[in-house]
């Protein structure tokens, strides 16, 4: 039996060294054997550092996936290569977009990937909502509104792909897989203030390509147990899309992050 906190959207680069401090005892406290994180640990400057402090403070293995603001102020490929590297140099953390599937006990696998807000759910055309994202990451800086959402649908379609590729692998295996995935894969798991979030922001807090390939995946193996953790709303959320396919949402908020849940995995 494994202990894990999860915990989401946690925003390092808002805090002081002291808050960093309470908030990786307060974690310590709970001794767990791992950590989870769906995404939003920092902006890409200071990531690595604030990564491995965390890491080093509370001295676990670390299974991360990343979330848009770990990519402000640099390019999607730039940090995602640079973290992938650096990776394979720290002992103990291990970013879930490049590593493939890790065996977390004989009977429980964990995947995942960072996902996207892919543009798909909701209003995108008549939408009002503008994201930082397109101001801060080099990958949408001087793109119109049609090459912006040409972009979001095919960093979801590229999520969607490694996804499938690694359930496949999984699915066969292990009696339940655990997924960690920033952006909501469903409409329905898209939570702001216990309700589903509307036609404005859908768009961007959900990653419908996801969504498909686990509802695909679920569908054609019930035996399976497909548990995925997402954040990226700041709002709370649990629902269960298929009986074998349980979507829970993490809440945040800035400058005071938390620990969403622990989870005992057999």
């Amino acid at each position: 039996m494994m202990r894990v906190v999860w915990t989401t959207d946690i925003h390092l680069n808002f805090l002081q060294p002291h808050e960093r401090a309470d908030f990786y005892v307060a974690i310590q406290n709970y001794q767990p054997d791992a950590v989870f994180i769906s995404g939003d640990i920092a902006e890409a400057p200071s990531l690595r550092d604030l990564l491995h402090e965390m890491q080093c403070a509370i001295d676990r293995p670390f299974y991360f996936v990343l979330g848009n603001h770990d990519f402000y102020h640099a390019s999607i490929e730039t940090v995602r290569r640079e973290i992938e590297d650096w990776g394979l140099t720290q002992s103990g953390l291990i970013y879930l977009s490049t590593s493939g599937l890790i065996a977390l006990t004989p009977q429980t696998a964990l995947i995942g990937h960072d996902g996207w807000g892919d543009g798909r759910l909701g209003n995108y055309q008549q939408s009002p909502v503008r994201l930082s994202d397109q101001a801060l990451i080099r990958d949408f800086q001087g793109l119109d509104r049609d090459a912006v959402l040409a972009k979001l649908q095919a960093l979801g379609e590229a999520s969607a792909a490694s996804l499938r590729d690694v359930l496949t692998q999984a699915v066969d295996s292990y009696q339940q897989i655990v997924c960690l995935t920033h952006v909501p894969p469903f409409k329905e798991a898209c939570w702001y203030e216990g309700k589903v979030g509307n036609d404005d922001w859908l768009p961007y807090f959900t990653c419908h390509a996801i969504g498909e390939v686990l509802l695909e995946m679920a569908h054609a193996h019930p035996d399976c147990q497909l548990t995925v953790l997402c954040g990226h709303t700041h709002h709370a959320g649990t629902v269960q899309m298929l009986p074998n396919l349980l979507v829970k949402t993490g809440s945040a908020e800035y400058g005071q992050p938390h620990l969403e849940d622990i989870l005992m995995i057999e």
